[in-house]
């Protein structure tokens, strides 16, 4: 027997890792596009992710459409806790998307507008990817599994560190997807962006890491931690969760490394790793809540018949949508320049 309640928790985790490393880059290109040096840099930066960058957004869609019809009682939670960053993320991924379009075609001044409206869209969908996660890790008010708190729950000094860290995040995701699509002048630059970034970086996740602890005692507890008068730590506890920072050292190294080195790919599957060990980091952190800290994934699944409809469906359509984008990064693989890409 299938556990439905399950398979669907661990889709729609994998959804929403997929959207946040690969709109994570092209994202991280739009917030590292007021430091290209001239317009022609910035065209090669849009030419890298002009193929891809729509189909990034699927996996949002299937994270956030998956949690509604698989998880309704958990969507009815979360929602209405995180409404305003939510609605701010969209704006930005619609202005972003917008810009995006009308840049290629605009004229001098126009061209210059559509410029800094791709970019403030970006940072601004990346800052408020950061505060719904700072918001949901700060965990939600809920009584008879209704959200019970205020508006603005989620804007604290911990979501805005938060959301600091996600955008150098996202900044060291678009550095290192540079570094490899990249050549000449822009590839250096994108080199220097990508070792700035992974300092910000490092001193973020230890930033946060700590701030976490220190914020939400039962986080500190599920890794071992005792955040009394003293620190005492569970070595029990702590010492089989030790290799999901180990993931993030090595992913760090990689990046910063092999970007010394003069290495194109390596940087790129480094800030992948960081990436992942992060959230892995938080699943360790959460399992079995999907809305912190009251609500776990089984309690707010919807029916069996439901999910195992839903599931047939997903079979079909999920392995043609991981086809088409691994086909599509194949297809336009390779350095991009000045002379390729999008054209209008």
């Amino acid at each position: 027997m299938l556990d439905l309640e399950l398979i669907w928790a661990g889709l729609i985790a994998v959804s929403v890792l997929l959207y946040v490393t690969l709109d994570g880059f092209d994202l991280g290109v739009g917030v590292l596009f007021p430091f290209a040096k001239s317009r022609e840099e910035r065209d090669v930066m849009m030419n890298t992710i002009a193929p891809v960058w729509d189909g990034n957004e699927t996996w949002l869609v299937l994270g956030g459409g998956g949690l509604l019809a698989a998880f309704p009682l958990a969507y009815s939670v979360l929602m209405p806790a995180l409404y305003l960053p939510v609605l701010l993320m969209l704006a930005g991924l619609i202005l972003r998307g917008v810009a995006f379009e009308f840049r290629f075609r605009a004229r001098n001044r126009g061209r210059k507008f559509w410029t800094q409206m791709f970019a403030g869209g970006s940072i601004l969908a990346a800052a408020a990817q950061g505060l719904i996660l700072g918001g949901f890790i700060q965990g939600v008010t809920v009584e008879d599994n209704r959200f019970a708190g205020g508006p603005f729950d989620w804007l604290t000094p911990y979501t805005l560190l938060v959301a600091v860290g996600v955008v150098a995040g996202y900044a060291l995701l678009g550095g290192a997807w540079l570094m490899m699509k990249t050549k000449d002048n822009l590839h250096g630059d994108a080199k220097r962006w990508t070792l700035i970034s992974a300092a910000l970086v490092g001193a973020f996740l230890g930033a946060v890491s700590l701030a976490t602890l220190f914020v939400h005692p039962r986080i500190a507890e599920r890794w071992g931690f005792d955040v009394g008068a003293t620190l005492a730590i569970d070595w029990g506890v702590l010492a089989p969760l030790l290799f999901i920072p180990a993931i993030g050292l090595v992913g760090l190294w990689l990046v910063v490394g092999m970007a010394r080195k003069g290495s194109h790919r390596w940087p790129f599957v480094g800030s992948m790793l960081l990436f992942l060990s992060g959230y892995l980091g938080l699943a360790a952190s959460f399992m079995p809540y999907i809305a912190p800290y009251a609500v776990t994934f089984r309690q707010a699944a919807a029916p069996d018949n439901a999910l195992g409809l839903m599931l047939a469906g997903t079979a079909v359509i999920l392995p043609l949508i991981l086809a088409y984008t691994v086909w599509v990064y194949w297809v336009f693989r390779g350095k991009v320049d000045e002379e390729s890409g999008y054209h209008h």
